[in-house]
């Protein structure tokens, strides 16, 4: 561009792109992402020569309940559609996880608190008297030839007796067993639930088999060890698995029931073929009143259930006599799937009530935004304190009160579970991501999903979680605790929202916010189509919503995928021009806009925002800045349009580091309304300040920056303008609990609801005097477990208090400072380093 043009432009622009200390927020990806090839090309879709490897399971295996043991042989068939030859072959132990000496035993921290939870002692210090991990009999050839192996933790290398070609496969047996152990003492995802009260288990069995790993284009063979919070990088085929119980057993599993007529009953076989052309309501299989029955003698009789899948990545299963069971059909446009639920009477009446419905509705609406549910059936389970997934199976929790009642908040979190582990049927069930490298890929697109179908199916629900506003405890805090999404799963430090919580807010922001749900929906389902069945990386996903949308997105990725930084847009200064004109006394112009709030004679003159407009002149364009053009603009003309014009020249700061979207409220003085919204490529030219100017017909009375809170901003103080010294719901609160003269009665039980670094918690804790002493527990629904406090201190209308947290791998010491107003209290619960997370709650009644 030319210098005079170029100098015209700069005389309105006053200089906005300068800035120091540039940080390339706008630069696009490049060399961050992998290289384009045959194999994944430049568009994100599976190139021209993208294969996949697959394996096909044969498993025949015996649950056996006096001595707790799983016995199996497994025959694997593995077909090698890469175009490398292999000397070896990699299986995953991911039972030796629990092996004594296991990885995540010997490197996690640990630490001595002054009063300590012995479960705490036993798990981590290994403490339990348990023989855990896989006890390998034998690997053979399918002949029968002994196959060398080498165990490596929870790897085993297979050689094999010849390299195995492309285009071949090979077949190995697999003879092992393993003691499945208590999920009360392991904080593990299968195993078993024992019932004091009948004396029966419930068994979920899941990473139960010998299971091979993922040879890829990307990495080779994805052999990372299995340490406990990155999952799986599982290959697809087909399984046939028959399964030896106790005869008075039910059991569900991954596939369909092959031989249903010779394991059930012939009332049972028929409530199971109605509930097929049932799509109103479930149909119960086994009733309560028979699962009641069913619990009192233990047959020493088995039986063997048979099912069979297709195509899929993994296979669990669940046994128990105790289990109701009841189904339904869900018609959906291409497919009609079977919605199954499987609960002990301790489930009810809640899962009776809203489980199959709760698979109904998400089938629905996943399939509404990726494809229809290819598979034949989809179950949910009912295990205490769980939440896990599996192909056309999950295992969730969610128990009532022993009097059946329950809260909304057990309802919301029963559902909500329900609807996040039968929605990974989609991601990464189907959309096959490695989950031991990136755990975001599944559970950060299903949480968005999630959160979606509670929102559309659920809207008394409370749905913050995984949204922008959701995660603003988190943004907000320490940076030596926080990682980059784009983090290994292993080394994660606040698992909850880093892979879960902040990529369903990233993603739920760019669909209402940066793309618009049309562009985004189209964009996020081709992913989902192109990717059905095969193993998509997160190049694969940035690329494809770029190219099936034409919104370039590096940036967001950049911002929200790579970066720890945060919103944070301030208001900085806000100037009110008018045009002069020999008509107008503007400089005594004397109209004042209409009292209120976001009034600026509320605080006259500040940062210039006054009752009085600033002038300025609209001047001929003199000639040099036309060029060579020798037509003219018509000056008055423009004059004209702009004379009663009321102009605002805004400055934001970018405080946070985050680039994001504006969106602009302006409150006029006659109380109307208008947004305006513009991209973030605004900051394009300068990532820390820009400065706009808009103009209307109305005067302005206020600005506000995201006023719904779309973006996560993590300090709305600096959002609206004027400034406006209003007290908080907490300091109104606060200043009224202080104005206690004596000390507050805190003496009974009180319940609470506090962020934390996962998700929301709620519990109870309960203060007592003795001998004039304070002392009480802490109990929390997270963790299922009860502390001592200590340090109890009650001053005025102030309560405190501390507890040492002990649960996994964290080790905290949690200091609650809450303001007590009668029977409610409000404050904050300090997590540790982790930071201070709001904390509210009431007193019970006795």
């Amino acid at each position: 561009m030319r210098k005079t043009l170029l100098a015209g432009l700069l005389l309105f622009c006053h200089f906005g792109f300068a800035q120091e200390g540039w940080e390339g927020k706008f630069e696009q990806l490049g060399t961050d992402l992998p290289t384009p090839n045959s194999y994944r090309t430049g568009s994100g879709a599976p190139g021209i020569d993208y294969w996949q490897q697959k394996a096909d399971y044969q498993i025949d295996a015996s649950l056996d309940e006096e001595t707790l043991i799983l016995s199996a042989e497994e025959t694997i068939t593995y077909y090698n559609n890469s175009p490398d030859e292999l000397k070896y072959l990699w299986v995953q132990l991911d039972q030796n996880v629990r092996e004594k000496g296991n990885l995540d035993e010997i490197t996690r921290n640990t630490l001595i608190n002054d009063s300590i939870p012995g479960k705490f002692v036993a798990t981590e210090l290994g403490a339990w008297d348990y023989n855990g991990g896989f006890k390998i009999s034998s690997v053979k050839e399918a002949g029968g030839d002994a196959l060398p192996f080498t165990i490596n933790r929870t790897m085993m290398r297979v050689d094999l007796p010849s390299p195995l070609k492309s285009g071949d496969n090979f077949s190995f047996r697999i003879k092992w067993s393993y003691l499945m152990y208590d999920r009360m003492m392991f904080n593990g995802r299968g195993g078993y639930e024992y019932f004091p009260g009948d004396g029966n288990y419930a068994f979920t069995l899941c990473q139960w088999y010998p299971r091979m790993a993922v040879y890829d284009d990307v990495n080779g063979w994805q052999n990372k060890q299995f340490i406990g919070n990155g999952e799986f990088a599982l290959t697809f085929g087909d399984f046939v698995v028959n399964i030896t119980v106790p005869a008075d057993h039910v059991v569900a599993a991954t596939g369909t029931l092959q031989n249903g007529k010779k394991v059930l009953t012939k009332t049972q076989y028929g409530r199971l073929e109605k509930a097929k052309s049932s799509f109103d309501q479930p149909v119960l299989i086994v009733t309560q009143e028979e699962a009641e029955e069913n619990e009192k003698e233990r047959s020493k009789k088995t039986k063997t259930w048979q099912f069979k899948a297709d195509n899929v990545r993994d296979f669990a299963f669940t046994s128990s006599r105790k289990y109701i069971w009841d189904a339904m059909a869900v018609k959906l446009p291409t497919t009609t799937p079977l919605a199954m639920s499987f609960y002990p009477k301790e489930g009810n009446p809640l899962w009776e009530r809203e489980s199959t419905k709760a698979i109904k509705n998400t089938l629905e609406i996943y399939s509404e935004r990726t494809f229809d549910y290819p598979y034949p059936v989809a179950q949910s389970v009912h295990a205490a304190d769980q939440g896990m997934e599996y192909p056309m199976i999950c295992f969730n929790y969610g128990r009532p009160n022993e009097d059946g009642s329950y809260s909304q908040t057990k309802l919301e979190g029963m559902v909500g579970v329900i609807v996040h582990e039968i929605g990974h049927n989609f991601f990464p069930m189907i959309v096959n991501s490695d989950e031991r490298q990136w755990t975001w890929m599944d559970e950060g697109l299903n949480t968005f999903l999630e959160h979606e179908t509670l929102r559309i199916r659920y809207p008394d629900f409370d749905t913050s979680w995984g949204t922008p506003a959701g995660v603003v405890p988190y943004m907000k805090g320490d940076k030596r605790y926080i990682r980059p999404i784009m983090t290994n799963s292993e080394q994660i430090v606040q698992f909850g929202y880093n892979a879960y919580g902040k990529p369903s807010a990233a993603l739920v922001l760019l669909r209402e916010t940066v793309m618009g749900p049309e562009l985004f929906d189209r964009a996020f389902k081709e992913y989902a189509l192109r990717w059905k069945f095969k193993r998509p990386t997160p190049a694969d996903f940035f690329r494809t919503m770029e190219d099936a949308s034409a919104v370039d997105l590096d940036w967001f990725w950049r911002g929200w995928f790579y970066s720890v930084d945060h919103v944070d847009v301030g208001i900085e200064q806000v100037q009110w021009y008018k045009m002069r004109s020999g008509e107008k006394n503007l400089e005594n112009r004397e109209k004042k806009a209409k009292k209120g709030d976001l009034s600026p004679t509320a605080n006259l003159g500040y940062l210039g925002f006054g009752d009085v407009p600033q002038p300025f002149s609209l001047v001929e364009t003199p000639d040099r800045f036309y060029g060579e053009f020798n037509n003219r603009l018509d000056h008055q003309t423009i004059v004209n349009k702009l004379a009663d014009k009321n102009f605002y020249e805004i400055k934001l700061a970018n405080h946070g580091g985050l680039v994001t979207p504006l969106i602009l409220e302006f409150t006029f003085e006659d109380g109307t309304k208008r947004e305006e919204r513009i991209p973030a490529e605004v900051w394009r030219q300068n990532e820390k300040e820009i400065t706009k100017v808009f103009y209307f017909d109305k005067v302005v009375a206020g600005i506000e920056f995201d006023p719904n809170a779309e973006t996560g901003d993590t300090n709305p103080g600096d959002n609206v303008f004027p400034r406006v010294d209003k007290k908080s719901r907490f300091d109104a609160f606060k200043e009224k609990a202080e104005s206690a003269s004596n000390d507050t009665d805190v003496i009974g039980t009180w319940a609470y609801e506090t962020e934390t670094p996962e998700d929301k918690t709620s519990g109870r804790f309960n203060i007592s005097r003795e001998k004039g002493e304070l002392s009480g527990t802490f109990y929390s629904e997270s963790t299922g477990n009860t502390y001592p406090l200590k340090n109890i201190d009650v001053e005025g209308g102030r309560l405190s208090f501390e507890f040492d947290l002990k649960n996994g791998n964290n080790s905290l010491v949690i200091n609650v400072r809450v303001f007590v107003v009668k029977d409610q209290f409000q404050g904050t619960m300090q997590l540790g380093e982790y930071g201070a997370f709001p904390m509210e709650g009431y007193r019970k009644p006795d």
